[in-house]
């Protein structure tokens, strides 16, 4: 609640006293009686309403890091691989629309979903996110497709890199675990990422345990996938605030089942000497280890 009252102090009461009730009525409904709480229809009304507003700070809040060296250091520090900026990984939202009869909308667990690309810091702020794309999406398509994973490829990020899963294509600014580990060095670096890609895990959890009407168990989100989509957006940027500001963190819900957890790609599909290039950059993080 003080995340969103800091993102309206310009706007009305009025308005502010709205989006406070549209954007923790999912939450509020694990605790009170129903008849304390808005209906459904209610709550769809008002978020029609107050979404646009908040969505208009959203690149105020939501942004990559232009400090390096600290993001570097953190991420360091978590288990020891260097120089990454950020850790990339698709996360489902679960929509609840009968009118979506295309399969695209249905992803590998078997529901109607937003696959939602998220990068996450070292102190859990989502510093990227693509809400854009049905829930059948592979996350490599949303990556090669999305601004941040663009931006990546030419270089913007200098030597930064970025940590997936094997769903993603390994470049050289975009570093994958080691299919098949031979070597006691190549463990070691799969385990240090794993350790290091659960951070965003968390970051999941704590996001959906704030708003829950992101996470399935609110049985999931009652508009049109393009309000959907500024919801999601909407939630991630509340979600950062209330981490600048200190606010109290609800305990994490599971989200097991939400990852979307592609399988890895035909290597054949990539480009070769981007996977290449990629090959080699993992082997010198790997002889770190």
């Amino acid at each position: 609640m003080a995340a969103i009252q800091h993102i309206l102090a310009a706007n009305q009461q009025r308005r502010r006293a709205r989006s406070q009730t549209v954007y923790i009525n999912a939450y509020v409904r694990q605790h009170f009686s129903p008849l304390d709480v808005l209906s459904d229809r209610a709550v769809q009304s008002n978020v029609a309403a107050v979404t646009p507003i908040l969505l208009r700070h959203a690149r105020r809040h939501i942004r990559m890091p232009t400090t390096r060296n600290e993001v570097h250091r953190g991420f360091h520090a978590m288990a020891g691989i260097p120089r990454v900026i950020g850790v990339v990984d698709g996360t489902l939202i679960p929509i609840h629309n009968p009118s979506l009869m295309d399969p695209c909308w249905i992803g590998r667990k078997h529901y109607a979903a937003i696959n939602t690309q998220v990068v996450v810091d070292h102190d859990g702020l989502i510093t990227d996110i693509v809400a854009r794309w049905p829930g059948g999406t592979h996350d490599s398509f949303v990556w090669a497709n999305s601004a941040v994973g663009q931006k990546a490829g030419r270089g913007e990020f200098g030597r930064s890199i970025f940590l997936g899963d094997s769903g993603y294509p390994l470049r050289s600014y975009l570093v994958t675990p080691v299919t098949n580990p031979a070597t006691p060095q190549e463990e070691r670096f799969n385990e240090a990422h794993t350790h290091t890609r659960t951070h965003i895990e968390r970051v999941f959890g704590r996001w959906k345990s704030r708003y829950r009407c992101v996470h399935r168990s609110s049985g999931g989100l009652r508009l049109s996938p393009v309000k959907c989509c500024r919801v999601i957006v909407v939630t991630a940027m509340l979600h950062n605030i209330a981490v600048r500001v200190g606010a109290d963190e609800l305990p994490p819900v599971d989200d097991d089942g939400e990852t979307s957890e592609d399988d890895a790609l035909n290597p054949r599909e990539a480009r070769a000497i981007l996977h290449q290039a990629g090959v080699q950059t993992r082997e010198e993080l790997v002889n770190l280890f």
